[in-house]
């Protein structure tokens, strides 16, 4: 599929017979300003109804009012919160038994590169480690934070980091994750078209045969 610019929209259901389905997850990971959010937009427009869009869980958090103060202890707050609406959402996923594939705003071991203590203390506070972490998540596709120069910008209200935080939370997003067996990697482009065909590409890899149709001409 290439996408132009063009608004798309899915005219045909999917064809498979299958009631239930076991969801599984690939996270769109990357720094502030990488694109999830627009790509994840998109993708909900032309793919089919087994596939689950999960919103990003800071903005669910932020957007409906929790304080996002500076204060370590207001840090700590906000980052198990939002560790715990995304386990939430992926259990609600699973537990539905609608959806084959979910598609991740970003994935629980994104808030390491949010966290202000130890990694050891994130792994107990939230009784879990990274292999465990891992194993919840088919893929992670990795969006490249752009530079300034390359688009960068606050379009998005709860986007509070300069261009350099944003580079610096990108990278520590990358440390996170490349380990992952199914680690992908997306670079800023000066068309953000490019990326989202890029991203398309990478997401139909992982989708089932009676879905990926959809990404289809």
């Amino acid at each position: 599929m290439i996408i132009t610019g063009e608004a798309l929209s899915c005219d045909k259901p999917c064809q498979c017979c299958q009631i239930d389905h076991n969801c599984k997850f690939i996270v769109l990971t990357g720094g502030p300003g990488a694109g999830k959010t627009a790509i994840l937009e998109s993708a909900q427009k032309v793919l089919c109804e087994h596939v689950a869009i999960l919103p990003e869980a800071a903005g669910i958090l932020f957007g409906g009012g929790f304080w996002r103060l500076e204060s370590s202890s207001a840090r700590l707050a906000s980052q198990k919160a939002i560790f715990h609406i995304q386990r939430e959402m992926e259990n609600l996923a699973l537990g539905e038994k609608t959806w084959g594939i979910g598609l991740c705003d970003r994935g629980t071991l994104d808030g390491l590169a949010y966290w202000v203590e130890s990694e050891q203390k994130f792994w107990d506070t939230f009784n879990t480690s990274k292999e465990n972490e891992y194993q919840k998540y088919q893929a992670v596709i990795h969006l490249r934070t752009p530079t300034l120069d390359k688009g960068y910008n606050h379009q998005n209200p709860i986007r509070i980091e300069s261009s350099e935080e944003a580079a610096l939370i990108d990278k520590k997003i990358h440390n996170i994750w490349k380990d992952h067996p199914h680690y992908l990697e997306i670079e800023s482009t000066d068309s953000f078209l490019d990326k989202v065909n890029e991203s398309f590409k990478m997401i139909q890899y992982f989708m089932p045969d009676c879905c990926k149709k959809h990404f289809e001409k």
